[in-house]
């Protein structure tokens, strides 16, 4: 069984997250960004892909995804995006995993799908918006159902099993086409995978994202992975063909167990990286594990954005602050009419900013504001002076 230091788990997990590469390679890097409509300062997958693109600003993934094609929104550990190709494994998760309150809508609402799908035929990609408008009118007794609220239903529905797929993004909002329009036609000539298979590919897809992990990662990460046992039998057997390895962790007290592709094992033997400061996103796949964190970095982090104002500690939108491979603060801000406003900021407990650091930082802020496209940046009185004046921009 290989065997991590602290330091050694931390260096591999930097190196492996945010070498910087292109959009198209951080999707065959982590095989899958969570998606999440929340738009502080940039969505999820805008702050997972501009800590690992130089140069990237807000919405530049939607090209990768609505003109070239190479990703597509699909349902995986929640709402992702996902490489194309992807398309013929994920089957399973078209047939089986759909959101359970909407398992029964496309059986119960006769004729919904069948007027959806017309009217895509009749007038291309539309909105949930543009669906309630067209079938009040299309379908007799429409307001008996709801109205729009179950034709949102039924869209999602239609989308989870791949009757309908994403074609373009709006402001955040889905507009759908029929599937076979938007997925190239070579990927469904290629057979869906029996069970196990789905089972060995999703784990390891999950691997894939994280890096290491955690057999006993708390259950959001398992999303449409199985039951339990079907995860252990799909692990052993992705240990015993090699794909995977086992990894113990001595990060303080007992050594932990975990798992790695094993594709990425030269990295271990990879320098430290240029330390830069990045800001993450909160449903970055580096952070998924937050018990991980605990454990090889030290770090205990936890999204305040749906707790009430008065339990939060934070803030409403914290976003971790990393340097080289540690975490060495934490960030709240927003954009509001063009300007980048930092509210608060906290160092880390053992964080003396250094002058490199404070460096490192003015270079981070210089990034960001050009990613958010922000025509100024401000800074809040309460934030510490050295990060004011490493954080103002003229």
């Amino acid at each position: 069984m290989l065997t991590l230091s602290r330091a050694e788990a931390r260096r591999f997990l930097a190196n492996y997250h945010f070498t910087p590469t292109d959009v198209p390679g951080v999707f065959d890097r982590l095989g899958t960004v969570q998606y999440d409509p929340l738009n502080p300062v940039g969505r999820n997958p805008d702050l997972v892909l501009q800590a690992r693109v130089p140069g990237y600003q807000v919405d530049d993934w939607q090209k990768t995804a609505y003109t070239d094609r190479v990703i597509y929104d699909s349902w995986d550990k929640m709402a992702c995006l996902v490489p194309v190709g992807d398309w013929p494994m994920r089957a399973m998760i078209r047939s089986m995993h759909r959101p359970y309150h909407d398992r029964e809508i496309l059986k119960t609402r006769v004729g919904i799908a069948e007027a959806i799908l017309a009217a895509i035929d009749r007038q291309g990609p539309l909105s949930s918006l543009e669906f309630e408008k067209e079938l009040r009118t299309s379908i007799p007794g429409q307001d008996k159902w709801g109205g729009a609220t179950h034709v949102s239903r039924a869209l999602r529905a239609m989308w989870v099993c791949g009757m309908l797929v994403t074609h373009h993004r709006q402001g955040g909002r889905h507009y759908y086409d029929r599937a076979e329009r938007v997925i190239p036609p070579h990927y469904y000539n290629v057979p869906a995978p029996d069970e196990q298979s789905y089972y060995r590919w999703i784990l390891a897809r999950r691997h894939q994202a994280t890096g290491l992990l955690r057999p006993g990662a708390e259950a959001a990460i398992w999303s449409a992975c199985g039951k339990s046992e079907q995860r252990k039998r799909a692990l052993a057997q992705l240990v015993e063909s090699g794909e995977l390895l086992p990894v113990q962790v001595h990060a303080g007290g007992k050594p932990q167990l975990y798992h790695m592709p094993a594709n990425l094992l030269p990295l271990l033997d990879n320098p430290a990286s240029e330390p830069r400061v990045l800001f993450l996103g909160p449903l970055d796949s580096f952070l998924w594990d937050r018990k991980a964190l605990q454990q090889i970095f030290d770090f205990d982090y936890v999204w305040e954005v749906y707790k009430p104002e008065p339990q939060r500690r934070w803030g409403y939108y914290v976003l971790p602050v990393f340097y080289g491979d540690r975490f060495v603060a934490r960030l709240d801000s927003r954009l509001e009419r063009g300007s980048w406003t930092i509210t608060r900021w906290w160092w880390e407990p053992d964080v003396t900013p250094t002058a490199d650091l404070l460096d490192a930082l003015q270079v981070a802020a210089v990034n960001f504001a050009r990613y958010l496209r922000a025509s100024s940046v401000r800074v809040e009185e309460g934030v510490a002076p050295s990060v004011r004046q490493a954080m103002t921009i003229e």
